[in-house]
């Protein structure tokens, strides 16, 4: 890796939606351990766009994961606002999950004998409560699903099936939502309306975004990207342009 390539800043004067502390993930004992992360200490701003990258195996699907609650990391702390996650036991981790974390994934999870409308409320029916009417109109209406409601899966394009998560993820209010490849299944096209979406939604409706992708014209819609190399956070980008990520990403080949 280059010199040009320097160490991530750790401070930062917005609030913070999730942190990590110190955070550790070991694979293994002894000899043929693995440390896909190996103290990283970081905070996903609030209100913001925030694209993690990095080589293959450099722990940033494991860092998403362990931020949001879907793995556990072998030591440090990981929070959702002021939420210790490890202090949780397992039923409110699940609510925790559930009420306040939106997920996007890449291959859309989306159940196939339901409607779209029936997929973007299914969280909420699952939770025994209501939908907000007024916002769910609106989230659909914004993400161009409004007329797809009554349409199952299979009759959607992909580019429709994510926009149909998207509206899942965001419909119950989440602080944060986490994208794991949200775009890695969908054409050029259908990747910038799925990205443009996500834009708009931090700047117009005050959501805070956070994906890993390999992607860099993915990760150029964001606020700032972080680098990841052997599980180290050693890089960080603010409004960055497709060429400045590339120019980094290239960095890690050397």
């Amino acid at each position: 890796m280059p010199s040009s390539i320097s160490p991530i800043s750790e401070s930062s004067n917005s609030r913070a939606a999730a942190s990590a502390i110190d955070l550790r993930k070991t694979y293994g004992e002894g000899n043929t351990a693995v440390h896909a992360l190996d103290g990283v200490t970081v905070d996903l701003e609030e209100g913001k766009f925030t694209a993690i990258m990095g080589p293959s195996g450099s722990g940033k699907s494991t860092l998403m994961h362990c931020m949001a609650g879907l793995d556990e990391p072998t030591s440090g702390q990981t929070y959702l606002g002021t939420t210790d996650l490890s202090q949780l036991n397992d039923g409110e981790m699940t609510a925790l999950r559930r009420d306040r974390i939106g997920f996007i994934f890449q291959s859309f999870n989306l159940v196939p004998t339901l409607t779209a409308e029936e997929n973007i409320t299914l969280p909420a029916r699952i939770a025994g409560e209501a939908t907000d009417a007024a916002w769910f109109d609106e989230v659909t209406r914004r993400f161009g699903i409004a007329d797809r409601l009554d349409h199952r899966p299979a009759e959607l394009s992909g580019g429709q099936q994510q926009r149909v998560a998207c509206a899942r993820a965001i419909v119950g209010k989440p602080e944060v939502i986490f994208g794991d490849e949200p775009t890695g299944n969908l054409d050029s096209n259908a990747s910038t309306e799925v990205l443009t979406l996500l834009r708009n939604s931090v700047d117009e409706m005050g959501q805070t975004v956070v994906i890993v992708t390999h992607d860099a014209m993915a990760a150029s819609y964001a606020d700032r990207v972080i680098f990841l190399a052997d599980g180290k956070l050693v890089h960080e980008l603010a409004d960055p342009t497709t060429e400045d990520i590339l120019a980094v990403m290239a960095g890690f080949d050397q």
